[in-house]
């Protein structure tokens, strides 16, 4: 399997610019997500490695090779679409088939080829039908056995789960990561979906606006967030965000007032602004009357089974709180909210919006 190294890639449509020079290197068999929102460069990048898209500025390689002028065809990688792309007058074989032409194998390879990937992502028995004849799950794994049969060095995926039901999709992340842990292929694979992204990755590149946020591995991703943008967009429900300012031993917030872990209160002059982060499952909830409590207003509570979400006022910012089904308290109630220690509170500066975790960090070395 071959790596893939984008060095300072830029892609632009006229005076627009969709992505701004990223460097990215992917290693041979590794699985890497490109995630983000929609707009923000993702797909160009994945279609400037596949050769469907000119790089404006900077170098591709796949593998030694550099292969920013290469063809597709030569590029030894296989894209498997959104919308599966599959000819709708062609049988499954014929579909496998027309994937092989390029090669120009001889007819037994051709056939032990198709034979061995329908097995193996269980097609065998659709070999002859066609595609209007298959559900939405079945297109999708011809569309992988499409690229599966050309023994690619890079597989792509363009957002392949996105056409599916909530079922089916859960199913198909299962197939995929089935599939990466058997064939150990270096795989580069788009989706807006952090499930998929935290399910699949061995890594993550958070995308935004054509430029990469933060890499990392989905745990590094989610407990260590680098700003406010990749805090926000990793995790479900998102990170509560609470703008405060320092005013002496306290973190001043509109309408309450948080103590801060004792580590961290002397490490911010007084008057900063900053932005608290705290994750809905990270929160615990008590008495209104509890000790060190802040006062809440519940508005809304959603049922989950064994979870319940509970959208909570408090000061003049509206929370989102993750509390057991069994303990959940009703709409209009008043709650406590406890930051424990033991919960871990994420910190960011509210003008850059970058995390401050690694300055704490730092002085609380230098300290010891």
């Amino acid at each position: 399997m071959s790596s893939i190294r984008l060095r300072n890639i830029v892609k632009r449509y006229g005076a627009a610019e969709a992505v701004r020079g990223i460097d990215l290197e992917v290693t041979p068999g590794e699985f890497v997500v490109l995630l983000g929102p929609s707009g923000c460069g993702k797909t160009t990048t994945l279609r400037m490695v596949a050769g469907l898209e000119d790089i404006t500025e900077g170098d591709l390689f796949i593998g030694e090779r550099h292969a920013n002028l290469s063809a597709p065809k030569e590029r030894g990688v296989a894209m498997v679409f959104q919308n599966y792309a599959l000819y709708p007058h062609m049988s499954v074989r014929q579909n496998m088939e027309f994937a092989l032409k390029p090669l120009r194998l001889d007819a037994a390879e051709v056939a032990r080829r198709i034979e061995d990937t329908a097995d193996i992502l269980g097609l065998a028995e659709l070999l002859e039908r066609r595609p209007s004849q298959l559900s939405g799950g079945q297109r999708q794994r011809v569309a992988m056995g499409r690229a599966m049969v050309r023994t690619p060095q890079v597989f792509l995926f363009d957002e392949p789960l996105s056409n599916l039901d909530a079922k089916l999709r859960t199913q198909m992340r299962l197939e995929i990561r089935k599939l990466h842990n058997r064939l150990g292929a270096t795989t580069l694979y788009v989706t807006h979906d952090q499930t998929e992204a935290m399910t699949l990755a061995d890594r993550i590149v958070i995308m935004r606006d054509g430029h990469i946020e933060q890499v990392g591995s989905p745990e590094e991703i989610y407990a260590h967030p680098a700003n406010v943008f990749v805090a926000g967009f990793i995790g479900s429900p998102p990170m509560n965000m609470i703008p405060v300012r320092m005013e002496g031993a306290t973190w001043e917030a509109d309408g309450f007032s948080l103590a801060p872990s004792p580590h961290v209160a002397g490490e911010f002059a007084e008057g900063r602004d900053l932005i608290v982060g705290v994750r809905p499952a990270d929160v615990s909830v008590g008495a209104a009357d509890a000790a060190g409590a802040v006062r809440a207003r519940v508005e809304v509570v959603e049922y989950l089974g064994t979870t319940a979400l509970l959208d909570a006022r408090i000061g003049a910012h509206e929370m989102r709180i993750e509390t057991p089904a069994a303990q959940r308290p009703q709409a209009g109630s008043d709650i406590g909210i406890l930051f424990a220690e033991s919960n871990p509170l994420h910190l960011f500066d509210a003008e850059t919006g970058a995390s401050l975790a690694s300055d704490i960090a730092t002085s609380k070395q230098e300290k010891e």
